[in-house]
């Protein structure tokens, strides 16, 4: 499980992250043994994938085949979602394509992503939707701690690196799902 935090503020975009590995609900590998990183670029953009792992692999390697995409807009990353979604049906198909409850018309990736640069934070939700956000955001099994500390934090320094990790350490010590150390991505926009 994940927690992946973003921040905007003052021409500077932060990403933070937990790097806890496990596999399943309880194994969970040793620091020294298994480090996950969760946060990485795309291009001029940072994006961090909460839920099932392996997105990450499908993600870097449906990226390998294709220019570098522009996530700066809520439009162009449910554009960019569209044609993943796609890639899923086509190239990877031991995906299932499957509704997060059974009064869902929309499939579901049972994964989320948090994408932040020059145009915004964006949530992009496991039924594909796209919602801007201007000054922070969490996902993950500890995003609720996490936002707690974004909401307190926020307007009362400006350095905004200290505030994310802040948050994921929060997340570390009050959710058991999230773990490991903190990593941290910078942007200037």
């Amino acid at each position: 499980m994940s927690v992946i935090v973003a921040i905007r503020k003052h021409n500077q975009v932060v990403m933070a992250a937990d790097t806890l590995t496990s596999f399943g609900d309880s194994e969970h590998m040793p620091q020294e043994n298994a480090r996950t990183s969760k946060v990485g670029r795309i291009g001029d953009s940072l994006i961090g994938g909460a839920g099932w792992a392996v997105y990450d692999d499908i993600l870097n390697d449906f990226l390998a085949t294709r220019p570098t995409p522009d996530l700066t807009s809520a439009r162009k990353i449910f554009s960019f979602f569209l044609d993943f979604w796609r890639a899923l049906h086509e190239h990877y198909t031991f995906v299932n394509d499957q509704a997060a409850n059974n009064s869902s018309p929309f499939g579901d990736l049972d994964s989320t992503f948090l994408i932040a640069n020059a145009g915004g934070i964006f949530t992009v939700a496991s039924d594909l939707g796209v919602t801007p956000l201007n000054r922070y955001y969490a996902i993950g099994s500890g995003g609720e701690y996490a936002i707690g500390v974004l909401y307190t934090l926020y307007n009362r320094t400006d350095d905004i690196e200290s505030v994310a990790t802040d948050a994921v350490q929060a997340a570390i010590a009050m959710n058991l799902q999230c773990g490991g150390a903190v990593d941290v991505l910078k942007l200037s926009t």
